[in-house]
């Protein structure tokens, strides 16, 4: 009997164990939570400072006094593959170095999930600049306001990156300017697809934070290496706003970002 007794005992255990683990294996997600994107910029490893020097492969010394990029359509992807779209009225940002809450996006009403990506658009999407001027919302007027735009008929400034620079032969103090977006039958708008190192986990009592890191000496210093100096057209500054170069700098923008951690808190 006492040997019956012990049995029952072990077997209750091993079945209490097994219920347990089921419990937190099968944690039922359900209602909605927030999600926040944390742009950080960077200069290689070295914290994005303004009128900072900075060398590039080119050998040119930049100095960096104006950096803003449009973010836009925001796509999650979950653990079970499917996607959440966040919707149109809050899919565009601008992200301005210049204004350290431009940095933290806020999410709302995200669908409670496991998410292990995030994409999004850097510039504003042609269909959305077909929409004309009543569809913009009020995106419009703050790209007007932040100097993101050149005017309606020409478009966004999907990337304005601005400062001097010297070299070899540029010897004295030079200004740059790069702005990507619509020029001629090139729209220059790029998305960027990250994989999260760890999941992000919305839920209604946490609101997960995903740190995004933006190399931005990729922008000249990507796969494709852009020279100011050879952009410095009559010793008037390097003015990239068209041209051949600007599909070139458009590709090299996905390769400036990746995610270094995500907290959930």
């Amino acid at each position: 009997m006492k040997f019956q007794f012990k049995n029952s005992i072990a077997v209750m255990a091993i079945v209490f164990a097994l219920f347990s683990c089921t419990d937190k294996n099968d944690e039922v997600i359900t209602g909605e939570g927030n999600l926040k994107l944390e742009f950080d910029n960077v200069y290689t490893t070295n914290n994005l400072a303004f009128d900072t020097p900075y060398t590039n492969s080119n050998g040119e010394v930049i100095k960096i006094n104006k950096l803003k990029y449009i973010v836009s359509n925001i796509v999650l992807t979950k653990a079970d593959g499917t996607t959440y779209v966040v919707p149109k009225a809050q899919r565009y940002f601008i992200v301005d170095e210049a204004t350290v809450a431009s940095a933290l996006l806020n999410l709302p009403n995200i669908p409670a999930a496991n998410y292990t990506k995030v994409s999004f658009g850097i510039g504003v999407d042609k269909t959305q600049w077909e929409a004309g001027v009543t569809g913009q919302g009020d995106f419009l007027a703050l790209a007007q306001t932040t100097g993101m735009m050149w005017s309606w008929s020409a478009g966004y400034k999907f990337l304005a990156f601005e400062g001097t620079f010297i070299s070899s032969t540029v010897t004295s103090t030079t200004s740059f300017m790069v702005h990507t977006g619509q020029t001629g039958t090139d729209y220059n708008y790029t998305t960027v697809t990250l994989d999260l190192p760890t999941n992000a986990l919305v839920r209604t009592t946490i609101t997960p934070q995903i740190h995004i890191m933006a190399d931005i000496s990729k922008v000249l210093d990507g796969a494709n290496k852009i020279s100011l100096t050879e952009s410095n057209a009559m010793g008037m500054g390097a003015m990239i706003m068209s041209g051949a170069k600007l599909p070139l700098i458009t590709a090299n923008l996905p390769s400036m970002f990746s995610v270094e951690h995500v907290h959930n808190d």
